[in-house]
């Protein structure tokens, strides 16, 4: 019998934080779960690791090495391999809350359907405190980037898809030598055709790491300028705020100025913003080329509108 939920991680070199999130999946009480773990490349020992999780037979899981091909290219790969009705992204260097996937099925099957596109919920430190601020009060369902764009809510946030449904979304591109394109390209998609339920309450603790890809985000714009540029071209188009398509469109001519792209203003899906961002865009692009080698690290997970499955690409 096929499970009703994927946790999905993709993992690379993590076999010293990986632990905390097999603990963390024995102790939930609900099983109707499989774990899949996207290896993208790992050198450590990550296989041997789960290896021999797989032979203890505590937690029903699907491993899978490919090349590495960064975040989004672990999450392609995830993407195609499972059969679930829903799953959920937990990083490397996360862990589930306990009671979660308890909480996610049972919130699910009494509210989820076909008009919806999945669950939002809370993601928390460590020490249990709220990543950000709280969903709104009241409010039962919204797409992703209207919470963050039009209701003022801050921080990452875990989100749950209908798989058939982000499936259907196109897969993120690879481009050659870059290991990075925002998450939030394909929740953005999926914006536009149903909204997420609201669950205020917590799914998973994140960790902030110096090694993460939440970090440094002007180093991440350097190396993946066609990635970012990618993303912007797409936020520009469905991001719900005109003030957030006009700082898309500043992070576009950034991106596009470092791959060198002269003919960034015809590719533009919205060529008058484009046009009027070009000077803060030109700015932007000598400004990060001048402190991106010494930039002390952010802290903000990144991965997608948040590195993994979260919330909030600036």
């Amino acid at each position: 019998m096929v499970p009703t939920l994927t946790v999905f991680t993709p993992a690379y070199n993590r076999a010293s934080t990986l632990p905390m999130c097999y603990e963390s999946l024995k102790r939930q009480t609900c099983r109707d779960f499989v774990w899949l773990i996207v290896d993208d490349g790992s050198t450590d020992r990550t296989r041997e690791l789960v290896e021999s999780w797989i032979a203890e037979g505590q937690v029903d899981i699907r491993y899978h090495y490919q090349d590495n091909q960064g975040m989004h290219g672990a999450h392609n790969t995830a993407y195609e391999l499972m059969d679930t009705e829903l799953n959920v992204c937990i990083d490397s260097d996360d862990y589930m809350a306990d009671e979660a996937v308890k909480t996610i099925l049972d919130f699910w099957r009494e509210h989820g359907g076909e008009n919806v596109a999945g669950i939002v919920g809370l993601d928390a430190s460590p020490a249990g405190e709220v990543i950000g601020t709280r969903l709104p009060e009241g409010m039962k369902a919204a797409p992703l980037s209207h919470l963050y764009d039009k209701h003022g809510v801050l921080g990452d946030k875990k989100l749950v898809y209908r798989t058939r449904l982000i499936q259907s979304a196109p897969p993120y591109p690879l481009f050659p030598g870059e290991r990075y394109v925002p998450l939030a390209y394909k929740y953005l998609l999926i914006d536009q055709q149903y909204p997420l339920l609201l669950l205020n309450r917590v799914l998973c603790h994140v960790e902030y790491r110096t090694d993460g890809s939440s970090l440094n985000m002007f180093s991440q714009y350097r190396a993946n300028p066609r990635g970012f540029a990618f993303y912007r071209k797409t936020a520009m188009r469905y991001s719900p705020t005109l003030r957030k398509r006009f700082r898309e469109a500043i992070h576009y001519v950034s991106s596009s100025l470092m791959i060198r792209n002269r003919r960034f203003l015809s590719e533009s899906p919205n060529k008058a913003l484009t046009l009027l961002a070009a000077p803060l865009g030109s700015l932007l692009y000598f400004y990060i080329q001048r402190t991106s080698r010494s930039a002390p690290a952010s802290v903000t997970k990144q991965s997608g509108t948040a590195g993994s499955q979260g919330s909030g690409v600036q």
